[in-house]
């Protein structure tokens, strides 16, 4: 399956305009500094002191969060792990999923150059405390019952 790939601001828009939910899909950390605004945080992946590790509880997290006819942007720091968090969903049989490239911060090249503007460098919404209900560990207890 190709996961449809859009720009920080058209993912604004579809948020804004046409009742897409922000998923950020980078770790509980790295959400808490700083987001989008109004974006729900479920971790693809979760750093720990070995690295970066899958996060088992990311599908039944979103699984039950979301019926699978929502409409999702998914987005990340750069790009990559919200990509791969997309097919996941994607593979799961959500069906209106789309990928935000260059996250929050942006694509860079091998020198650090910007290749694409990320979601804060576009000047758009962000948020520096996130909302009770739409936290990791919110959601997580929710799902738990």
């Amino acid at each position: 399956m190709t996961v449809k790939r859009v720009s920080p601001v058209e993912a604004d828009r579809l948020v804004r305009e046409d009742g897409y939910a922000y998923l950020d899909v980078r770790s509980v950390p790295e959400f808490e500094v700083a987001h989008p605004a109004g974006a729900y945080n479920v971790p693809y992946l979760h750093a720990t002191a070995s690295g970066m590790q899958p996060n088992p509880d990311f599908l039944p997290v979103v699984e039950s969060l979301f019926p699978k006819d929502t409409k999702l942007v998914i987005g990340c720091r750069t790009g990559n792990r919200s990509l791969a968090a997309a097919h996941a969903l994607l593979q799961a049989g959500f069906a209106r999923v789309v990928d935000q490239r260059a996250g929050l911060d942006g694509t860079r090249n091998a020198f650090g150059q910007i290749l694409e503007p990320g979601w804060e460098a576009e000047g758009l919404e962000i948020a520096t405390v996130p909302e009770p209900y739409k936290t990791y560990a919110a959601l997580l207890a929710r799902m738990r019952g």
